[in-house]
């Protein structure tokens, strides 16, 4: 058998995961014991009919070896996984076959300290837990089920005691982004791997709430990049690809060349966007870009989801940024950020146009002194 792969064993060529995604994000089932107000997948108690059977999901766990060597990570979201009966025989099948697995669980009763002490067991790599506010009121708020919040912070000292790494979502919207302060002063209090910024992308349940602005987007991700530095933990963003050019900016205004920054920490997240060393199985076998960009290229049932991923024409499209539309097909930072193919789909119905959260206007727009939208 060989070593599960961690995050980030598979490697982009100029910033294109043409061979293989780097993690693979696989809702198991939509049922789920909460009902967040930004829920992507409209997660409801019960399983979904139609949902991949137990020798369905393992016969796609069998296609990843198609992908070649090093594998992409597997992380099993959902609704809930833990809402999955087969949820520990998929995650030691995943092992057997070379794929680290992580977890993106709901935080309900089923997430206890001996349940984290049997994922441990089980070589799960790391969780993800959402923390959407620095308090109750705030947290519960958003995921309306009470003592979410108290429950959320209960499970990260449980995983800190059981020793599996934890990185923590918090959505990013006009409303929680005030609070944004407070919750990183309480996360330094615990061993976070990382910080994940979800900038908010009106769909699913999403709709209800609301993004930020471009310009208030961008000063947010200013004075995060720039805590980011010297911050106990990793912070990055999750659809807010311009992060990556907001950091690269202030390297090289410090006098770092492109090289420089290609080769330093920052570059770890480059190039990583819908479809482009990510792609996403819905619990019906539904192959898309994303979670958040849902455009099905096609079925795990009746395709290979190498083909799917290497070969479809949108999948391709979505690792070329130079044929991207408007300011992001002609930016200087393109390869490295990408921009949001799934907020450019939200919003104007074409995954390949400009991300609307950005304001940036390209090098080569001011030149000419173009204005294109």
């Amino acid at each position: 058998m060989s070593h599960p792969a961690g995050i980030g064993s598979v490697k982009p060529v100029n910033w294109a995961y043409d061979r293989a995604p780097m993690i693979i994000y696989w809702e198991l089932t939509t049922a789920c014991g909460l009902a967040c107000r930004h829920c992507r997948a409209t997660a409801q108690p019960d399983p979904a009919p139609g949902e991949l059977t137990t020798d369905e999901a393992l016969g796609v766990l069998d296609e990843f070896a198609g992908f070649g060597s090093p594998a992409p990570h597997v992380i099993f979201t959902g609704g809930d996984p833990m809402r999955r009966g087969d949820l520990d025989q998929l995650i030691a099948a995943a092992n057997q076959r070379g794929l680290g697995v992580s977890l993106a669980p709901a935080v309900t009763p089923l997430l206890s300290a001996q349940r984290l002490k049997d994922l441990k067991a089980l070589d799960v790599q790391a969780i993800s837990l959402s923390l959407d506010g620095s308090t109750a009121a705030h947290h519960d708020g958003i995921r309306q089920v009470p003592g979410t919040f108290d429950a959320t912070m209960q499970a990260l000292a449980d995983a800190n005691a059981a020793g599996v790494p934890v990185q923590i979502n918090t959505l990013v919207t006009d409303e929680t982004a005030k609070d944004l302060d407070d919750v990183y002063e309480l996360l330094k209090n615990y061993d976070v791997m990382q910080w994940s910024l979800f900038f908010l992308i009106s769909v699913g349940r999403g709709a209800q709430l609301r993004e930020l602005t471009p310009g208030d987007a961008e000063r947010t991700l200013i004075k995060w990049g720039r805590i980011g530095r010297t911050s106990p933990f990793r912070i990055k963003t999750t659809e807010a690809m311009q992060y990556r050019r907001i950091n690269a900016q202030a390297m090289m205004h410090a006098g770092k060349t492109r090289e420089d920054v290609e080769n330093s920490p920052a570059a770890r997240g480059f190039g990583i966007r819908d479809g482009n060393g990510i792609v996403f199985i819905s619990h019906l076998g539904e192959v898309m870009p994303s979670g958040f960009l849902p455009l099905s290229v096609g079925n795990v049932k009746d395709r290979s989801i190498v083909e799917l991923y290497r070969d479809t024409e949108l999948m391709r499209q979505l690792r070329r940024p130079e044929e991207f539309k408007g300011r992001c097909g002609v930016c200087e930072f393109d390869r490295w950020c990408g921009g949001s193919r799934a907020r450019a789909y939200a919003w104007t119905g074409d995954p390949l146009a400009s991300d609307p959260l950005c304001p940036y206007v390209p090098e080569k727009m001011r030149e000419h002194d173009l204005s294109v939208a």
